[in-house]
């Protein structure tokens, strides 16, 4: 069993906006597990976690670009120590160089392969690239993680950067003809749903792609809230309920934050059939400084 310190209890805390006293007290049953913990807070009702999961521990930027006509996008988080540095213009040309990098070089599965290519300035790599600036700095500095999307139909790849840097989207949009991309009705879209992920922080783009675990461990946590109810009654309660979990968190089945009446699904059908044309939305990556990739 791991010690229970303050600090873990703090970071719990943190992370659910629960009580010291609860926190301190899940922590316990969990054994010092603080992802058991956060669930056991949540089966009480205590917190409400879904959203705070990923709190800002780490200073940095998220950045994007846009380039190719549209065709292409590049979403980065670079962190360092301290918000001076962040907002510090040599921090800022450091992340446009990264930008550069990636923009110009072929596609990389992970942070590490990235790292690893060659770099066209006065390093060997970007990894070196990287420890070269952290001198130059005086901090340390790394990139954290990155998404490059590269439509290869017709359609459009759109950014947004929100909070001066500390929140970050990128979204990839196909259409079946060029003429509906450049179309007044698209551009308002795209850009409206690029708001809408930046506020409402979907996970996925409908139900369908909702990991099983991630719904089973939903139910779970109903079931547990609702242990005193007859099973058959339970169940029928987990639908409604599940219902919602998808409404918060599958973009397509969210409501717009601009008109709750809409949802972001029927925002894409006006347009489509406004253009006649099929619209998708192929992926979207949401970054926020400091918080924890998914694995």
């Amino acid at each position: 069993m791991a010690e229970i310190t303050v600090q873990l209890i703090k970071t719990l805390r943190d992370k659910t906006n629960a009580g010291m006293m609860d926190c301190k007290a899940a922590l316990s049953e969990a054994g010092g597990d603080i992802a058991e913990a956060e669930t056991i807070l949540r089966k009480k009702g205590i917190a409400d976690a879904e959203k705070k999961a990923g709190r800002a521990a780490k200073e940095g930027v998220i950045a994007s670009r846009i380039v190719d006509g549209e065709k292409t996008g590049i979403l980065v988080e670079v962190n360092c120590e301290t918000d001076f540095v962040a907002k510090n213009e040599n921090f800022t040309s450091f992340v446009e160089e990264i930008i550069d990098h990636i923009a110009g070089s072929e596609s990389a599965d992970s942070v590490e392969a990235l790292l690893a290519q060659p770099f066209s300035g006065d390093a060997d790599t970007l990894e070196e690239f990287i420890k070269a600036k952290v001198g130059q700095l005086g901090e340390n500095m790394g990139l954290a993680r990155f998404a490059k999307f590269e439509l290869s139909g017709e359609g459009a790849v759109a950014s947004y950067i929100h909070m001066a840097g500390r929140v970050g989207v990128l979204l990839e949009v196909a259409t079946g003809k060029a003429e509906t991309a450049k179309s007044e009705g698209f551009q308002t879209l795209v850009k409206d749903m690029t708001l809408q992920i930046a506020a409402a922080q979907p996970i996925c783009i409908t139900r369908e792609e909702v990991p099983e675990a991630l719904v089973e461990s939903e139910k779970d946590i109903f079931r547990e809230q609702m242990k005193d109810k007859p099973a058959d009654i339970i169940e029928k309660i987990i639908g409604g309920k599940m219902g919602k979990f998808y409404s918060t968190n599958c973009l397509l089945e969210q409501a717009f934050i601009k008109d709750g009446d809409k949802s972001i699904q029927d925002l894409i059908d006006a347009v489509a059939k406004e253009t006649g044309d099929e619209i998708t939305v192929a992926k979207f990556s949401r970054f926020a400084v400091g918080e924890e990739p998914e694995v």
